[in-house]
């Protein structure tokens, strides 16, 4: 039991498969990053200045006692991360699709050759017997 599972794991797929997650975590960190740290400061800039993650609809405001201690925290929604999350999978997806489309122009297609058929001296005499019939 212990082999198969050995040559189970070995397999080219689990392997590859182990890659691709790794590999997806890590461009996700980085565009997770490229999204918060520049592209929506762009877009805050083109929209006068709006931090997108701040914005929120508050439902119930934090309360304090008199110590300053804090009795309830704030319950909002928090509709700009949303639309960071929505800009990140956007981007992700971009990047994801330049990516197959690189890996599909530099895996070209083996093309089979041609199957061989007869030469054309062939198909005349082929011809030449059937006008003889």
């Amino acid at each position: 039991m212990l082999k198969e599972f050995k040559n189970f794991i070995m397999t080219g797929n689990v392997i590859e498969f182990a890659v691709g997650v790794i590999m997806a975590g890590a461009v996700g960190a980085v565009v997770n990053g490229f999204v918060a740290d520049i592209a929506m400061p762009l877009v805050g800039m083109l929209t006068g200045g709006v931090d997108f993650s701040a914005l929120k609809y508050v439902l119930s405001p934090e309360v304090k006692d008199a110590a300053g201690v804090v009795t309830s925290p704030e319950n909002a929604l928090r509709y700009g991360a949303w639309i960071n999350t929505l800009v990140s999978l956007v981007v992700i997806g971009f990047v994801m699709f330049m990516i197959i489309k690189a890996y599909n122009k530099m895996k070209k297609p083996v093309e089979a050759p041609a199957p061989a058929g007869p030469s054309q001296e062939e198909l005349l005499t082929q011809i030449r017997d059937l006008l003889k019939k």
